[in-house]
């Protein structure tokens, strides 16, 4: 679902992106409540097309809380995440964001305290924007830098966070092109600029979409570091990999046909058993070694005929580009199904 420009403003992307009537409240504003959780969905569903697409969800995210949602393809992770950033409203069911009871208050103000990164965002920024122009924007969600916008302090503010997201040795140069850079680099940029509007929850769904292994890594990384920085508010990260869990995330949800299957604290959630049943293959998950190990294919799920009985790729990453680098193993394990089945 992309992210439509406000008639009012075509600098603005922080717009509604559902129907569901007006901009602002079906009832009274009601002014936020301050210091709270940073998302709160009671009983939560959303129906597209007679098609229910979430399912009485009940979440809550708190204020510190770093949170990945998992699940397979059209489980509902994305509505979920637009859902908690104030972009789809829900069919049933109440959800605050960020203290704001969404129905009772103006969701332009809301949008603009929650920095979200999405395959949308990447696809409305204009590519000839340098990459300190992409993070600058995040200053008010906007997708264009009109010069009267910016003071010489929020393009300072820019750099610092492109140094800081990226590295000081892989800031692209001053007049390169957004859209030339690297997958791996824009994703990176995106995450600056969610840094840039002193977001209170930032949402990213599926950054590492596309990415080759080391660029994969090295924004793991990135998005571990910002887990372990206390300065930085709740996170909400999807995605359909457990190997792409950053270190320090608390939290894990998981999503099937858009049932909420189990959330809560990340290693009570990611076990074999309740991984295995989301996404119905046999999954063994290893915590101390961040291991997931896939086992037992359906059957219709064959091998090549090339494969021994048991064929095991035992892949072992270092991640990249973080002084406290961490070893993280992925095992997959595929086994020829029973004979004559």
């Amino acid at each position: 679902m992309r992210e439509d420009p406000d008639p009012r403003d075509p600098g603005r992307a922080d717009v509604p992106v559902s129907s569901g009537g007006p901009v602002s409240s079906v009832g009274p504003v009601v002014p936020p409540e301050r210091g709270g959780p940073a998302v709160v969905c009671s009983g939560v569903s959303v129906v597209r097309d007679g098609r229910t697409v979430l399912h009485a969800i009940d979440w809550v995210v708190g204020p510190a809380d770093r949170w990945v949602v998992l699940g397979p393809n059209g489980s509902g992770k994305t509505t979920l995440l637009q859902v908690a950033g104030a972009r789809v409203r829900p069919s049933s069911g109440a959800v605050s964001v960020v203290g704001a009871h969404v129905g009772r208050c103006d969701l332009r103000e809301v949008r603009a305290r929650v920095a979200l990164v999405s395959g949308a965002t990447l696809r409305a920024l204009l590519p000839s924007l340098t990459p300190r122009e992409v993070v600058v924007t995040g200053r008010d969600a906007a997708l264009y830098p009109f010069a009267d916008r910016y003071t010489d302090a929020h393009w300072a503010a820019a750099d610092r966070l492109l140094r800081r997201v990226m590295g000081p040795e892989r800031v692209p140069p001053p007049h390169a092109s957004f859209g030339v850079l690297s997958e791996g680099e824009r994703q990176q940029v995106l995450i600056a600029r969610a840094l840039m509007c002193d977001a209170e929850l930032l949402l990213f769904d599926e950054p590492a979409a596309g990415l080759d292994l080391g660029a994969r890594e090295r924004l793991v990384t990135r998005m571990g570091s910002l887990a372990s920085d206390p300065t930085v508010p709740a996170v909400v990260l999807v995605t359909h990999h457990l190997e792409e869990v950053p270190p320090g995330f608390t939290h894990a949800a998981l999503l099937a046909r858009g049932r909420l299957l189990a959330a809560g604290r990340l290693e009570e959630v990611l076990t074999g058993l309740l991984v295995s049943e989301c996404y119905g293959v046999g999954v063994d998950v290893e915590h101390d070694a961040v291991v997931a190990r896939l086992h037992e294919p359906p059957h219709e799920v064959r091998p090549h005929p090339s494969q021994s009985d048991h064929s095991e790729l035992h892949l072992r990453l270092l991640s990249l580009g973080s002084p406290t680098a961490r070893a993280r193993t992925v095992r997959w394990t595929n086994r020829r199904p029973p004979e004559g089945v």
